[in-house]
């Protein structure tokens, strides 16, 4: 007889028995009797738990309601859809059509802990836009009633989905579970970011901090995009984006510094690479023609802001900078200058090298420049791509001093909490792409690709998240900064099937196009941007998921049942599985529920498999499992499987009677459907 946890999960991870498991693992003596004791707990926290009843927080009509919805396992599943897709076996890209909630239980086995960075741009609350119409007691239920694949009475058609307002409440009713769940999909130095207008940045400010914890709040940055005539008082022509991190002291322990390249700094330095090939080693004479090129330079381009990289010797362009130690109380040791022999004087704020031996090795590099004499102190040079200057004492006795190699990094700048971005330049790009105006407003995607490669740095390529997708524009960043500077970074893409509205200008465009979904305008957009030519060096594609129903029959239980009921249960489960079942789907169902991502390999098991068995790989982690969705598989052909201990295998609970079920088990590790 088969035990339940030899069953694959029915559905998605229940959050509050894990919150409990953890809490179990870390104080077990805050439990009694399997149950966790609230006082208890308060005496082993001591002062960190409050003893009076008030205290400061976000609450709003409705919270308890939205803790339930979170904590509500999800009993969906995502299918795949190969002909929606571009590349769909080799492809690293996820793209998911469903209600995002749902979509991220599902997900949260499979990408807990994995991804670096999210951004998202949740629907603003104006009083009439498209809200999610949450119901906590069903969330799936819900979301087939409101993308109009159900009726009220649960049958299900294709009645239109309803639309109406939120107020503040409800907004972040809808908000709460989704931030809940995005912290746990981050890296413990991953960070989010959530793009929100006026109406609720108030309230998602205190939304986040007791989400994430204030003390993991970065930056509250402002997008400018320009002015707004028709304003009667004052024009309102920004947004925020709001910046928290998982862990900001995960961050400070990987000593994380996040730096861009200078606007216009490449420019200058393909300039100084084209006339070193022209001029070779005479420095005079690329510094001459490259002042040229500074002052012909119209007054908008970005170069002509680092003018001050005027001068060049044999590290390429470079700009004087401070050699005094930033705030003051620098060391004071002696640097003597090279013609006087006597010490120079020292900055009033100190030297900005700490000790002797590097101010000696920055000197022997050609960073530091004495003057004429002692009387001032000497002046350091900062190079368009600065010189690797971190060298062990070993390193430094065998310092080269051949030129900069043409792959060092270009000077970089920390970025400002304030940007500014013409929101009209998104609006002419996607029109191009599109053929038409098919979506009112969608974000930058090159501002994005900047804050993206700006804040997910790290060892790995990074996964980037946004389940509020909208028309594709942070996918197409990520597409983008794949093929320009972080080659294996992956979007997983999640955005609601909401129709375009017939009667809005967009939405005619849409229709008038074929498309009928805000998914459909969306998928389109990253198939057309993958066959940019620009592109094309670094093969891409994404997979298309699509949020359903489950593939596997549930057991209704015997409460209330009739034996007439009774039977009719126990005749139904002589297959597990429901009708019209497809071996893709039920595939993909199973490796979510163990926790594969949706990058996962899938190919046909080997030779000695039976037949109608599959190996489910994730090259990420190492992990595997085969499956088998034979109707039968005797004895003969479990043993020939080759199974190991470590070993998982998935199959048809009806397929396998008790003797070969029991020599499975002493094979390896089994479950069934």
């Amino acid at each position: 007889m088969m035990t339940e946890r030899d069953r694959i999960d029915e559905t998605s991870p229940d959050m509050k028995a894990e919150l409990l498991a953890r809490l179990r693992a870390l104080v077990p003596e805050a439990f009694s009797d399997g149950q966790l004791d609230l006082e208890r707990l308060g005496e082993l926290a001591g002062d960190a738990v409050a003893t009076g009843p008030e205290r400061y927080g976000l609450t709003w009509p409705g919270k308890r309601d939205a803790i339930a919805m979170l904590q509500a396992p999800s009993r969906a599943t995502l299918v795949p859809e190969p002909g929606q897709s571009v590349n769909f076996d080799e492809a690293q890209h996820v793209f998911i059509e469903g209600e995002n909630l749902e979509v991220l239980k599902l997900l949260y086995k499979s990408y807990f802990g994995r991804v670096k960075l999210i951004y998202i741009d949740p629907p603003y609350n104006t009083g009439n836009d498209f809200i999610y119409h949450d119901d906590f007691s069903d969330p799936l239920a819900a979301y087939l009633t409101q993308t109009g694949q159900m009726n009220e009475d649960g049958d299900m058609n294709t009645t239109a989905p309803e639309k109406a307002g939120r107020f503040h409440s409800n907004w972040l009713s809808m908000m709460y579970p989704r931030l809940s769940m995005a912290r746990q999909m981050l890296k413990d130095e991953g960070v989010i970011l959530i793009s929100i207008n006026d109406a609720e940045v108030a309230n998602l400010r205190q939304l986040c901090d007791d989400v994430f914890g204030p003390e993991n709040f970065i930056a509250q940055m402002v997008w400018e995009k320009g002015r707004k005539n028709d304003a009667k008082l004052l024009s309102v022509g920004h947004e925020y984006i709001l910046v928290y991190a998982r862990l900001l002291s995960a961050l400070k322990e990987a000593k994380t510094v996040w730096r861009e390249e200078k606007p216009g700094a490449r420019e200058i330095w393909d300039e100084y690479v084209q006339l070193r090939a022209k001029h070779g080693d005479d420095t005079k004479a690329i510094e001459s023609e490259l002042q040229t090129w500074f002052s012909e330079l119209p007054k908008s381009h970005p170069s002509r802001k680092w003018s001050r990289y005027r001068r060049v010797d044999k590290n390429g362009p470079w700009r004087d900078d401070n050699i005094s130690w930033p705030g003051g109380d620098g060391p004071r040791y002696d640097v003597f200058h090279p013609k006087t022999k006597k010490a120079c004087a020292v900055p009033e704020r100190g030297w900005v090298y700490a000790s002797p031996e590097t101010m000696e090795l920055r000197i022997k590099q050609g960073i530091v420049e004495f003057r004429e004499d002692h009387t001032e102190p000497p002046y350091r040079k900062s190079h368009i791509k600065p010189i690797a200057l971190e060298f062990d004492d070993e390193e430094a006795e065998e310092f080269d001093e051949d030129e900069t190699s043409d792959d060092a990094e270009l000077a970089t700048q920390v970025r400002g909490s304030y940007f500014y971005a013409q929101a009209q330049v998104s609006v002419k790009y996607l029109r191009k792409l599109m053929g038409a105006k098919v979506f009112d407003n969608p974000k930058d995607h090159e501002e994005l690709l900047r804050l993206f490669k700006y804040m997910a740095t790290g060892d790995e390529p990074p996964i980037i998240m946004d389940f509020f997708a909208g028309s594709g524009s942070s996918a197409e960043a990520v597409i983008r900064l794949a093929a320009s500077g972080m080659p294996g970074a992956k979007f997983v893409a999640v955005q609601l099937p909401e129709a375009v509205n017939p009667k809005e200008r967009t939405g005619k465009a849409a229709l008038a196009a074929g498309w009928k979904t805000i998914t459909e305008v969306t998928r389109e957009r990253l198939r057309r941007v993958l066959k940019a030519e620009d592109l094309q060096a670094i093969p891409q594609g994404f997979r298309a998921f699509r949020l359903t129903t489950t593939n596997i029959r549930r057991w209704a239980g015997t409460k209330d049942m009739t034996p007439e009921g009774y039977i009719a249960q126990m005749e139904a489960f002589a297959d597990t599985l429901l009708p019209g079942w497809k071996p893709e789907d039920v595939i993909w169902e199973v490796a979510l529920r163990e926790g594969f991502p949706l990058t996962s390999k899938i190919t046909p098991a080997g030779n000695s498999a039976p037949k109608g068995s599959w190996r489910v790989s994730d090259p990420e982690t190492d992990r595997a499992f085969t499956i088998c969705l034979a109707e039968h598989i005797d004895l003969e052909q479990a043993k020939r499987l080759g199974l190991t201990k470590p070993d998982l295998f998935v199959c048809r609970d009806t397929a396998i009677d008790d003797t070969v079920a029991a020599n499975l088990a002493l094979q390896c590790t089994l479950k069934v459907l």
